[in-house]
């Protein structure tokens, strides 16, 4: 049989790289964190850093060399501001803003990784500062092809005269963790300037080692809300990118930036990070909404849903209240019809690959295989382009096991195959992507090379290849039980580059080759305790589940407590009231699936925070443990305020068990959030007197 030519994903020209000496990978320089910040200390001096200078070098050689500002300077945060702090922990959110450098696809990621305090932590370590040890250095942790890497920087940061961070700041100008990661991730890749071109999918991988899911919105699958309501309330990161678009050059901006605003408010060829989704009752029904955010921190969607719209007068009084921000700060909310209109495509980044599956809180096997093509010996192109080369690709064999309890799967596993090339440069952007893809083959036996032969008379299980010019492609499949062979490739014969191949599988045991070591992935918010109550309560329920207050005071009464020894939780009807009360936004007396999920995420944290600060195991906390308890939190709340909470929520003796501190902490985050969409300056709110009575109660 005549060989197909396979599907073609062009974003630009590929150049082979040509070389006639196999040129590897450019791994980072290691540099140690603790023996440098010692040593820094010990001579009582400031870490400068000579792999990544203060010098024009560092930012780059190209187009943004015209940006910069006349007399730019590198200076210390202790000479930008008085009282400088490293990472704002007690910020509801973290915000940053971009600067000259064009890479709102790393900012997207980044505001996305704010929204998960324990992996951004993993990010960014939090033990760092500008005051107890501080010697100038700071250190950053990447995923960097399969491995985990730190990269340690100084703290001298490009300015202009007026002493303004060029590239990125923060909304709050004494925080500087936003610009020290930025100088790690350009030093990581070469310089600033090789940051101005990217993709979400790039950053978000960097940040989490996860798995990618694009999903182009033009052909969105039905169950998308179903997919974005899994990703919202588990361990993802989302990202998305709007069209190229007719530009709308007169709103005014700084730089080049005020070319690309559209006029419904949206940035044509613009990252946004994905920040949240909710279900609203309008008058005419549910709705779908979609929250983004801006990674400039000001410059919104204008229509429906936006700050402004009518729409918002559809909906309660405190659903209104709870979720719209009359705010100039990137956030806003549109429709899901709109995000399919208006939006490319969608990434979603999860440490456990199981949006697709439907399947909660089972558990992944991982194996990864470093490879290459090498010209003349593995570089054997693709089956569309060269026949009688195709057999030199390295070949991996994958054995699939039948999974053991999956109801679902009705014979068939879920496996997700991942290709990431690796540039050979220095420097990110100048070893342009290779078109590059991967055809998978059932086979009979294991542990042999397939023959030339085979790959003529055999069509591969992916009939319909395709080829990507990006850094990573990923692919998912339904494979049977069997033994497979995986065979990477270039689109065109004879281009060299190094490559990582990850698999992913569903709790059974995957073999690639017989020398990998395979991994084991569990989802820490998705465990089997959600598995166990989710299937008992809620699966047999209806298509779109809803539970009362009896329900969940039976659900939480029943659901064994990982984090509790000493004693067992115990929910009255009266708590559960209160918290279907204040999470049941529409007023329906019910939570939907995606507000319980809300809550069993917080309780789930409530529940770790408690008994950490629980030092004497009693099941209660005293007034001193309450405070380090909120602390613990995030949460910045006054001494008296505490104090009236432990009055209001306490036993006789001002001691505070695990149900009202729950119900203590729903109340404060609730109402936290709904002073934030209200005031105006951050101080107060201030009502006329018309505005008064329309106020709904929150509790």
């Amino acid at each position: 049989t005549m060989p197909f030519l396979p599907f073609l994903k062009k974003k630009k020209s590929p150049v082979p790289l040509g070389r006639s000496i196999f040129q590897k990978h450019t791994s980072p320089i290691q540099q140690n964190y603790q023996a440098l910040l010692e040593m820094c200390l010990k001579n009582k001096c400031l870490f400068t850093d000579d792999s990544f200078p203060a010098h024009i070098s560092s930012i780059g050689t190209g187009a943004l060399l015209k940006k910069l500002p006349r007399n730019l300077q590198w200076k210390r945060p202790h000479d930008l501001h008085r009282s400088p702090v490293f990472y704002a922990g007690n910020r509801k959110q973290l915000d940053l803003c971009q600067g000259l450098v064009e890479n709102c696809w790393f900012l997207a990621a980044l505001e996305a990784l704010t929204f998960h305090q324990d992996i951004l932590a993993a990010v960014v370590p939090q033990n760092q500062s500008f005051e107890r040890k501080y010697a100038g250095i700071f250190h950053f942790r990447f995923w960097h092809f399969g491995e985990w890497v730190d990269v340690v920087v100084d703290d001298r940061l490009p300015v202009n005269e007026a002493g303004e961070l060029v590239f990125v700041s923060s909304v709050y100008k004494n925080v500087f963790w936003g610009a020290l990661l930025e100088k790690a991730y350009a030093k990581l890749y070469g310089s600033y300037e090789d940051l101005q071109i990217g993709q979400v999918s790039e950053a978000l991988v960097d940040f989490t080692g996860g798995i990618n899911i694009r999903i182009n919105l033009a052909a969105a699958p039905p169950d998308l809300w179903d997919i974005l309501t899994r990703a919202t309330y588990s361990r993802s990161l989302m990202g998305c990118q709007t069209h190229l678009g007719v530009y709308f050059p007169s709103v005014s901006l700084p730089c080049i930036q005020a070319t690309k605003v559209l006029k419904n408010g949206l940035v044509a060829g613009h990252a946004y990070t994905v920040t949240g989704i909710r279900k609203v009752t309008c008058q005419y029904g549910p709705e779908n909404l979609v929250r983004l955010r801006n990674p400039w921190g000001k410059i919104e969607w204008k229509g429906d849903w936006s700050d402004s719209s009518y729409k918002w007068e559809l909906l309660s009084p405190k659903e209104k209240i709870l979720l719209r921000k009359k705010k100039e700060d990137g956030e806003f909310w549109m429709s899901l019809r709109d995000f399919k209109i208006h939006f490319v495509d969608l990434t979603i980044c999860k440490l456990t690959p199981d949006l697709m599956s439907q399947e909660d809180g089972k558990k992944w096997m991982y194996s990864l295989k470093s490879g290459r093509w090498v010209k003349g010996s593995t570089a054997g192109g693709s089956l569309g382009f060269c026949n009688g080369t195709f057999w030199m690709n390295p070949q991996y064999w994958l054995k699939v096991l039948p999974v053991e309890d999956s109801k679902k799967s009705l014979g068939s596993c879920n496996v997700i195959i991942s290709l990431m090339q690796k540039h050979s440069s220095k420097h990110r952007n100048q070893a342009p992507h290779l078109f590059i893809g991967f055809s998978l083959y059932k086979y009979q036996e294991s542990n042999r090379k397939l023959p030339p032969a085979f790959f003529t008379h055999h069509q591969p299980v992916n009939k319909h290849q395709v080829f990507l010019d990006e850094r990573e492609m990923t692919q998912d499949f339904h494979l049977e039980p069997g033994v497979y062979v995986i065979v990477p490739s270039t689109l065109k014969p004879q281009q060299e580059s190094e490559f990582i191949l990850r698999v992913f599988s569903r709790k059974h045991l995957m073999i690639i080759g017989f020398f990998d070591i395979l991994k084991e992935i569990v989802d820490r918010y998705e465990g089997k305790i959600w598995e166990d109550f989710f299937t008992k309560h809620f699966e047999q329920v209806s298509v779109n589940p809803e539970i009362n207050a009896v329900q969940l005071q039976r659900i939480l009464n029943n659901v064994s407590w990982r984090n509790f020894q000493s004693f067992c939780p115990s929910f009255s009807l009266d708590a559960c009231q209160g918290i279907l009360a204040l999470l049941d936004l529409n007023a329906s007396g019910t939570l939907s699936i995606q507000e319980f999920r809300v809550l069993w995420k917080r309780l789930l944290f409530y529940s770790e925070v408690f008994q950490k600060r629980d030092t004497s195991r009693s099941g209660k906390l005293d007034l001193v443990e309450l405070h380090a308890a909120v602390q613990e939190t995030g949460i910045s709340l006054s001494n008296e305020v505490c104090n009236l909470m432990a009055i209001r929520y306490g036993d006789p003796d001002l001691k505070i068990s695990f149900e009202s501190f729950v119900c203590f902490m729903l109340r404060v985050e609730i109402m936290g959030e709904a002073f934030r969409n209200l005031t105006q300056d951050g101080k107060g709110i201030y009502l006329r007197e018309s505005e008064v009575k329309p106020i709904p109660c929150l509790t």
